[in-house]
């Protein structure tokens, strides 16, 4: 049934005048109107048509001691649905001064209630007979986005499920994977012993990516249907709702940046930042994820310390492991986070040059030097089971040396740890660029621009899809690479938004293909798990949005590279 649309008895109009031709006179005057009505002519028929839906009733004043004895419409009205404020016209005999207290309180148990004293004219009862359709039309619409919300908790609660059974195999796989590594490891030689290292970290990575790759389309379905609940539902109590899920699916796209980042495989966007601005950004953040038993120190060089990473992974690694640190210190402590220039020497890790070194220390109960090579492997922890998941210290890791960097870990049973994070030193000094947030925007031009989004998940797709078009686009899809290739040779489109993880043909592979055909089609690689390397080989430097970004991101992204491929034009008309 379309949007407001309702069952024609639940918009009529219920009449209960017992007394003379009063109802038919009242269904005369509706019906003029184009109003639908019913005549209920005792108060047990009232009730039963009160139970079948309605939009109101109409009553007089005399058929109310009646209606209200037994307290079965009482009974009734406290039954209503949280979204019924079901509305009632009483036709009151005119009176010389106040009513009785017991009339009063009868007229007014019947709660929304518009009272009308007789003799009145029709205009005025067909007024607020239409006034009370009005009402409950909008509270109907109100059912109507309680009944969507409802259906948004059970998929969510559902994929939530699916996640889970996702987590478990997949978990079981891992363990699975690892055990077998560590038996080959056992059984090579101690020369091979730092080679067979590395290809363990390599192969849990790639399987701990493909999870991540896994949550991320999941966090992204769910984040954006989110998004869509909220523009659709006009209600200011839904908007309430959809915040805390969404609140829960950012707290699901932490961990998949972890993830992510300790197999090294995220589409990082590094720029350049001064840590001793981020660090000092994060004093009260930190402070309150360390608790009131913890003195926090920051011993921060004189220098700009600036380097080239992506913030928001660094705060993410300064947060692990100040949270490490607290669980070390559990009867309380010293926290040390420091930062220090330093030159470097050519080392197996790290090429010689000028390095920032961040460093977080505390006095806590320290590392046994037995398990102290162990830290770094995903997964491994030394906290009781449900206290953590092994992701903290691997993230680190594999952020640093995506960075270009490497971290390093110091510690003595009883005299705490200290972990060290080397970046390269930025050459040039700049300023950060501030992060703006945009509202969701309407571009005028957008439906003169025609996009083709190429995505094998067809729920991801299809979310991409509808907020393109809630926002005005023109939105061509294809479920694959090659089909998305066949669609840019049929037809060129303004814009290109597709996938990078695909089972056939790659999104990088997909994009050189789009530029071999058309060299200036603005391209938007919309992933959270991609080799960089390889898409800057085959593609070049295209748009990146990480999954799971927003409508307002996907919005504002297209918007400027489609606004920039109108000003080129523009622009190499004028040199000619």
């Amino acid at each position: 049934m379309p949007s407001g649309e309702r069952p024609a008895h639940q918009l009529r109009l219920l009449i209960h005048a017992p007394r003379g031709r009063d109802g038919v006179v009242v269904q005369s005057v509706l019906s003029a109107q184009g109003m639908p009505s019913e005549i209920c002519e005792s108060p047990q028929a009232l009730l039963a048509a009160l139970a079948e839906g309605a939009a109101g009733a109409i009553l007089t004043e005399e058929a109310l001691p009646q209606l209200l004895q037994g307290r079965a419409l009482a009974a009734w009205l406290q039954a209503q649905p949280p979204w019924s404020d079901f509305p009632f016209i009483v036709l009151a005999t005119k009176r010389e001064g106040r009513r009785p207290a017991d009339d009063f309180r009868s007229l007014h148990s019947l709660g929304n209630l518009i009272l009308l004293e007789r003799p009145l004219n029709a205009e005025t009862l067909a007024s607020a007979a239409e006034s009370v359709v009005r009402a409950r039309r909008r509270q109907y619409v109100t059912r109507q986005h309680l009944e969507e919300l409802g259906r948004t908790r059970n998929e969510l609660e559902r994929l939530n499920a699916e996640l889970e059974d996702r987590i478990l195999m997949r978990t079981r796989e891992l363990a699975t994977a690892n055990n077998r590594l560590m038996k080959e490891i056992a059984e090579r030689e101690r020369a091979q012993a730092a080679l067979t290292q590395v290809q363990k970290m390599e192969a849990i990575g790639r399987l701990t990516g493909g999870i991540a790759h896994d949550f991320n389309n999941l966090l992204h379905v769910v984040n954006m249907n989110l998004e869509l609940v909220s523009v659709y539902a006009k209600e200011e109590k839904v908007k309430p709702v959809v915040e805390r899920a969404k609140g829960a699916a950012r707290r699901g796209s932490r961990l998949t940046n972890q993830l992510l980042s300790f197999a090294r495989s995220q589409s990082l966007l590094p720029k350049l930042t001064q840590v001793n601005r981020l660090l000092l950004g994060m004093k009260d953040l930190i402070e309150i994820s360390v608790g009131s038993g913890i003195e926090v120190v920051f011993d921060l060089c004189e220098d700009q310390a600036s380097i080239v990473v992506d913030p928001s992974q660094l705060e993410m690694a300064i947060l692990n492991l100040a949270v490490n640190s607290r669980d070390a210190m559990p009867e309380g402590g010293k926290l040390t986070i420091s930062t220090c220039p330093q030159e470097r020497p050519s080392s197996g890790d790290l090429a010689a040059g000028r390095y920032v070194a961040v460093r977080v220390s505390d006095t806590g109960r320290g590392i046994p030097a037995s398990i102290l090579p162990k830290v770094f492997d995903p997964f491994f922890t030394t906290k009781p089971l449900g206290s953590g998941t092994g992701l903290g210290l691997s993230q680190v890791y594999g952020f640093t040396r995506q960075s270009g960097g490497v971290a390093t870990i110091r510690s003595d049973e009883g005299r705490g740890t200290t972990v060290e994070m080397f970046f390269p030193a930025a050459r040039e000094e700049g300023s950060e660029a501030e992060a703006e947030l945009r509202m969701l925007s309407m571009p005028a031009r957008a439906g003169d621009s025609h996009i083709l989004v190429v995505e094998d998940d067809p729920d991801v797709r299809r979310v991409i899809v509808e907020c393109l078009t809630v926002i005005g686009y023109q939105v061509t899809e294809a479920p694959n690479g090659r089909e998305g290739i066949a669609a840019l040779q049929s037809h060129r489109p303004d814009l290109l938004v597709v996938d990078y993880a695909m089972p056939d043909i790659t999104g990088a592979e997909v994009i050189s293909e789009a530029r071999r055909m058309y060299s200036d089609l603005p391209v938007i690689l919309a992933t959270g798990y991609a080799d960089m390397a390889v898409v800057e080989r085959l593609a070049g430097k295209p748009l990146i949005l990480r999954k799971p970004f927003d409508m307002a991101a996907l919005g504002d992204a297209v918007d400027k590279l489609l606004e920039k491929q109108r000003v080129k034009p523009a622009a190499e008309d004028t040199l000619a």
